[in-house]
């Protein structure tokens, strides 16, 4: 972010993204050095968590520095916001107003400060919503760290405490990571504070026995409110509460055990899938009286994505079906570690149903086929178990029919091999495969 903004320069700056990806920090150090380089006369940050606390701040502002004597918090509020405006036009007067983690767009409704060309508003928040959009509003999406920020960060940190790691095992950290800012600031706090290496800190991430709090720090750095496992709480609560009401938070189940790096759109609207969200939303709506029972469609369950999306929960996008929804990994994780052992099965089945729903029979489509084999793939890796209970799921052997298919034949036969052992581990006396369930190359099997 370039410094005071002038005629040519927008008046108020958004930074969005989701929970821990580093925006209160930017905005922190925007302001600093605004603050130490002289250019402020005035700087008022606000955590900006309901209107309720915005109009406080305006109002104590009021009374500090325009006298206002009003009892009435809103009308205090739009005489602050008049004064600002005036004040900065009269005297030439440099301000910057940090409203910091608007959770929701209707908060800064009206209470905007004034466009000003000595004056400069900056706004942290998960929402992309379009009513934070604005002629006058730059909007920066804050995302990732790449490879190189994050080994240096992890690098830097553990310094600072006379450690160091090789740049291998820290750049793999950081990859299972996600690389994501909050996630590589309480790693190398536990790494810190328990004296493990890189390498056993991420041994212990990617296995199945440890959730992420078992990995979180006993203090968090740097006055952190959360713990990577809970920070994208009260995102998931806003997003469950927008409309359609109660489907974004079973569809973030779904995702969050195929792949993160793309889930087909077809997938997350098949009939199963629909299945699921009307059966949790009609779970979580017990207590609330209903004339009829809720039904979901293909429109209700984009707009469950949609819900996601505007709380930077996940990137949905129609501009490409084979890889519409992306979530991040780490997300994924810590939702799957908060759901009910009774629960997990049912989304597992309901996600490999899914799957095959929307696999054609027939795979004309090369790009498709890929995507499916990976989301196969990734809830395979996570629950694989659960797809071999009672019976083996046809997603078991679709990912090595499709194999076949396309021509790729000796990773048949290996997955095949594979799928085969750990059968006889679940059903060690009978292992059924049909002709149809094998590609005709791996008959041999």
């Amino acid at each position: 972010m370039n410094p005071l903004p002038s005629h040519d320069r927008p008046a108020a700056y958004v930074l969005e993204g989701m929970g821990g990806v580093g925006k209160t920090q930017l905005a922190a150090a925007f302001a600093r050095e605004a603050w130490v380089a002289g250019q402020l006369d005035l700087l008022l940050w606000i955590n900006a968590g309901d209107r309720i606390g915005i109009e406080s701040a305006y109002t104590e502002a009021a009374v500090q520095l325009s006298g206002s004597n009003t009892k009435d918090p809103r009308s205090a509020a739009q005489s602050f916001l008049a004064w600002l405006q005036s004040i900065a036009q009269q005297h030439l007067w440099r301000w910057l107003i940090v409203l910091d983690d608007v959770v929701n767009p209707e908060d800064v409704h009206q209470l905007w400060p004034p466009a000003s060309p000595h004056g400069c508003t900056v706004i942290t928040t998960r929402r992309r919503d379009a009513a934070l959009s604005g002629d006058s509003r730059h909007h920066i999406q804050v995302g990732m760290f790449d490879e190189k920020e994050a080994v240096s960060y992890l690098a830097k940190s553990l310094e600072k405490h006379r450690r160091s790691e090789p740049p291998g095992e820290l750049a793999a950290l950081a990859q299972s990571l996600g690389r994501l800012p909050l996630a590589l600031s309480q790693a190398a706090a536990y790494m810190v504070d328990s004296g493990s290496k890189a390498v056993e800190y991420r041994n212990r991430l990617v296995g199945k026995e440890h959730s992420l709090a078992d990995v979180a720090p006993d203090s968090l750095p740097d006055d952190q409110e959360f713990a990577v496992a809970t920070t994208w709480a009260l995102s998931v609560q806003k997003a469950n509460e927008l409309r359609p009401k109660r489907l974004a938070e079973p569809m973030l189940h779904l995702t969050s055990v195929l792949d993160a790096n793309g889930i087909p759109a077809a997938v997350l609207t098949s009939p199963p899938a629909l299945a699921y969200l009307a059966q949790q939303s009609r779970d979580r709506g017990k207590h609330r009286p209903q004339r009829q029972q809720p039904v979901c469609d293909a429109d209700n369950a984009k707009g469950a994505l949609r819900a996601l999306h505007r709380l930077s929960l996940i990137d949905h996008t129609s501009e490409d079906p084979y890889t519409s929804v992306r979530v991040h990994q780490i997300l994924q994780r810590a939702v799957r570690d908060a759901l009910q052992p009774a629960r997990t099965d049912q989304l597992v089945r309901a996600a490999a149903d899914a799957l095959i729903a929307a696999w054609p029979q027939i795979e004309r489509d090369t790009v498709l086929a890929q995507a499916l084999r990976a989301n196969a793939s990734s809830l395979i890796s996570y629950a694989g178990d659960a797809l071999c209970r009672h019976r083996a799921h046809p997603v078991l052997f679709r990912i090595g029919r499709s194999l076949g298919k396309s021509g790729q034949v000796s990773a048949a036969c290996d997955y095949f091999e594979s799928l085969i052992k750990a059968l006889l581990e679940h059903f060690p006396t009978r292992v059924w495969l049909s002709c149809r369930d094998v590609p005709d190359q791996a008959v041999r099997l």
